[in-house]
């Protein structure tokens, strides 16, 4: 018998050897009292699904879909039904899980148009078209390679064709129909999605190192994901799909209320940089992490840093250009810019690299920074556990700093403050400020999209951008990687350097610090002029070799651990690059060291 502690309530009882997690929330599910219904389960502070088996002494804590670790095995789950309903309509079309949008998931559907009965005779009526794989293995043209260039072909998506998918999904899921894992070698799963033309999971399994490989099943249609699944589709009753410009969006539940659907939030801008990440992608001829692995195999690592910093080095020098060009418009000159997006997302390098192609524009760039205007400390607004929420906006005197801005673009010489962070009080030190006929002031920061900062000040008078890391390199064409997953590995590496934090501190905060990103940045960032991603197609390969042993460090006994396990898990797909080829301006240098640039905190 063994002994196992569910951490939910704090009791221990005994269980046969081999029971699974479902047996064992039967029998605490009594004494647990979640809200909404258990999809999955941390043992000993890792991920497991519910179907997995116990064979020792454990701590289980059980999770609905609020919880982190709970909502991604809903999620991986819905993506999974979705693949087998375009399967069992289509047989032979090809499904790309891209990225988070509209608080979804926008999905690429390269339709193949064969007819096919299912079940009660009823079939899809449509002409033929073909359908190309995914993008394969980065070489220059000039070298030959593999191919290479974006899927494409296939017949557009309709709205019938939405609703024979959505009918069959919900059709999977009446039947209840089980997801079921199976270990193999690593050579036998290859084998596998071999023999179904998976280039995307053999590249990625080839690459992966592992000796053991899981896979997953739903009916008769095969699938890869690196995470915990829910057991069957019976659990996944809230969902939505609807048609997304020349895609699918697939609606997953609410966060913090997984019993409906998250509301849907527009984003035509934030497509649009995901599209031209995507662009950045096919002129990299990389589309995953089997793709980046291959390269770095093939030596072109350091080529792969040169045109991806060349892109974003173009990408900024538009930027300045384009505020050049508005500075200098006869009416309503641009004299503002405004520059904000999540934690570490690159803001600070990104603002210096601007000033430079500025001054090369013959502008002279003056940064302001809203942390001078920081309210002092005993007037800052508290969070509800009575921690100071230095993230509200009314943390920031907004008020005077609208006033000093408005007086400084009309001329006038302005006695700024200073913040003193070691005392927590704001302090008039004579230091004073007043702009010439060339300058534009630059405000970086996390409000500096929110209209309450600069509302008495004419929109066109401002020159707004977000940036933010979306990579658009995925696992494989269903394990898509969340941009934030990107940002904590960012913040964990330079939290850590910098001495600030350990990886456990830093994973103990990123909740706070989403929470606080959903409420104050990612409600503007769709009023900026122009966007900026920050990710590099090679990123993961370089934050490897820096992350692994500081996320190594995180203790087995603590809450925190199931993050950086996850984390370590997700980044051991990639092969490690080291940084020395890594511009000292690139954004990138910011988190791992080594930059030119001088930051002030």
């Amino acid at each position: 018998m063994l002994q196992i502690r569910c951490k939910n309530n704090n009791v221990t009882k005994s269980f046969p050897e081999g029971s699974s997690l479902i047996d064992v929330y039967q029998e605490f599910q009594n004494d647990i009292h979640l809200p909404y219904p258990v999809v999955s389960a941390k043992v000993n502070n890792t991920s497991q699904g519910l179907k997995f088996r116990l064979f020792q002494n454990r701590d289980v804590e059980f999770l609905d879909a609020r919880e982190g670790s709970g909502h991604r095995a809903y999620v991986r789950s819905l993506c999974f039904l979705l693949y087998k309903a375009t399967q069992d309509l289509f047989p032979g079309s090809k499904l790309f899980i891209e990225h988070s949008l509209c608080r979804g998931y926008y999905c690429n559907f390269k339709k193949k148009t064969l007819p096919h009965p299912l079940p009660g005779g009823r079939g899809v009526n449509s002409s033929a078209a073909p359908s190309t794989d995914s993008k394969t293995i980065y070489a220059p043209p000039s070298q030959g390679g593999d191919g290479g260039g974006s899927a494409a072909g296939g017949a557009s998506i309709t709205d019938a064709d939405v609703a024979l998918l959505r009918q069959r999904m919900q059709e999977i899921v009446d039947l209840d129909m089980p997801f079921r894992r199976t270990e193999a070698t690593t050579e036998e799963a290859i084998r596998v999605f071999s023999d179904r033309g998976f280039q995307d999971k053999v590249k990625l399994l080839e690459t992966s190192g592992q000796i053991y490989s899981d896979y997953y099943t739903l009916g008769d249609t095969v699938d890869y994901y690196y995470g915990p699944l829910v057991p069957s589709a019976g659990y996944l009753q809230v969902w939505g799909l609807e048609r997304y410009e020349d895609g699918l969006l697939l609606r997953v539940p609410d966060w913090n209320h997984p019993d409906r659907l998250a509301e849907k939030v527009e984003q035509p801008k934030t497509f649009g940089m995901f599209a031209e990440k995507t662009r950045w992608d096919i002129i990299m001829r990389l589309s995953n992490a089997g793709d980046v692995n291959k390269a770095i195999m093939r030596g072109y690592a350091s080529e792969l840093i040169q045109v991806s910093e060349a892109l974003q080095e173009k990408k900024i020098v538009q930027i300045a250009e384009e505020i050049d060009r508005r500075f200098h418009r006869e009416e309503n000159p641009v004299r503002l810019v405004l520059i904000t997006g999540p934690s570490s997302s690159g803001k600070t390098t990104f603002c210096k690299r601007l000033s430079v192609q500025l001054l090369a524009c013959g502008l002279r760039p003056a940064t302001f920074s809203t942390d001078d205007y920081f309210v002092n400390r005993v007037d800052t607004p508290k969070l509800p556990n009575g921690d100071y929420d230095f993230d509200n906006i009314e943390a920031v005197d907004y008020r005077l700093m609208e006033d000093h801005l408005k007086r400084l673009m009309q001329g006038e010489r302005v006695e700024v403050p200073e913040y003193n962070f070691a005392t927590g009080k704001r302090e008039y030190n004579g230091k004073k400020l007043k702009i010439g006929s060339d300058t534009v002031l630059i405000i970086e920061g996390i409000h500096a999209l929110n209209p309450l900062l600069t509302r008495q000040i004419a929109d066109d008078l401002k020159y707004k951008i977000y940036i933010s890391a979306l990579t658009s390199i995925s696992l494989d064409d269903h394990n898509w990687i969340p941009p934030r997953d990107n940002r904590l590995l960012r913040r964990i590496i330079r939290d850590y350097n910098k001495g600030a934090f350990t990886a456990r501190e830093t994973i103990a905060q990123w909740k706070n610090v989403c929470d606080a990103e959903d409420r104050w940045i990612f409600p503007f960032q769709e009023t900026a002029d122009v966007m900026f991603n920050s990710a590099l197609n090679i990123e993961f390969a370089v934050l490897r070799t820096h992350a692994e042993i500081i996320l190594m460090s995180v203790p087995k006994n603590c809450p925190e651990y199931s993050e950086a396990h996850r984390l370590l898990k997700f980044i051991h797909f990639f092969l490690p690059v080291g940084d020395q080829e890594i511009p000292p301006t690139s954004i990138m240098r910011e988190f791992v060291g080594g930059s030119s640039f001088k930051y002030d905190r």
